[in-house]
């Protein structure tokens, strides 16, 4: 009997952890996206941009689009999974969008100043990340319109594409860790300030990742 009412509260404790993660995930990518806008003050500078854009793309829009296919945090869950696919490729898309308007505003910014380019693994990284988020984003095409996708299988392609996802949202999140490195960033915040800031991605890294592959193991069960 004991033993009963044991298997029954695990999938509870299951169940809560799981939203209080997601949730969690949600005030985290939009609490830090806050602080560095409020810390960046875009439009102070040309610079200021940089960080703006960037935040809003790998920890606000990439994030969101992504929590979008929880099962225990969607803010969508109940609509079906197509309208799920296309608001996701939507949030990539405006992702792909702030990235490329932050990679141009710090390389006019170097370029005025007479600074080198991509000198930094934060610069190298985040020119590598903005173009895998482009090609990612092309990629997701044949998800949505089906008949692009002729001679392939739609459930092998939806695995590659979160598995590809996922070491782009990684990639995202270390090019913001390796940001908060900077000269800019250490300058402008106190010690522990930065440690908050820093556990934002690499938290919700954690949380993504366990998301996707455990999506990915349930699907495997139910095939097995």
């Amino acid at each position: 009997m004991v033993h009963h009412n044991t298997s029954e509260s695990e999938p509870r404790i299951y169940g809560f952890t799981r939203t209080a993660s997601a949730v969690l995930t949600h005030l985290i990518c939009i609490v830090f996206s806050v602080f560095i806008a409020l810390l960046s003050r875009p439009g102070t500078s040309l610079f200021s941009w940089h960080p703006f854009f960037m935040t809003l793309a790998f920890s606000f829009f990439m994030t969101e689009a992504i929590l979008l296919f929880s099962p225990h945090g969607s803010p969508i869950k109940r609509f079906p999974h197509k309208t799920k696919g296309r608001v996701h490729w939507i949030l990539q898309c405006l992702c792909l969008s702030c990235a490329v308007l932050g990679l141009a505003a710090i390389a006019y910014n170097k370029h005025l100043n007479g600074k080198p380019h991509f000198t930094s693994w934060h610069g190298l990284l985040g020119l590598l990340t903005v173009c895998v988020v482009g090609l990612q984003s092309l990629a997701a095409v044949p998800l949505i319109y089906h008949s692009l996708a002729k001679g392939w299988s739609l459930a092998k392609l939806k695995r590659y594409h979160a598995a590809s996802g996922l070491v782009t949202y990684l990639l995202g999140s270390i090019s913001l860790l390796l940001g908060l490195c900077s000269a800019w960033f250490t300058a402008s915040v106190r010690e522990h300030t930065w440690y908050l800031s820093a556990l934002c991605p690499a938290l919700s890294a954690l949380i993504i990742m366990n998301q996707v592959t455990s999506a990915y193991m349930a699907k495997k069960r139910l095939q097995s």
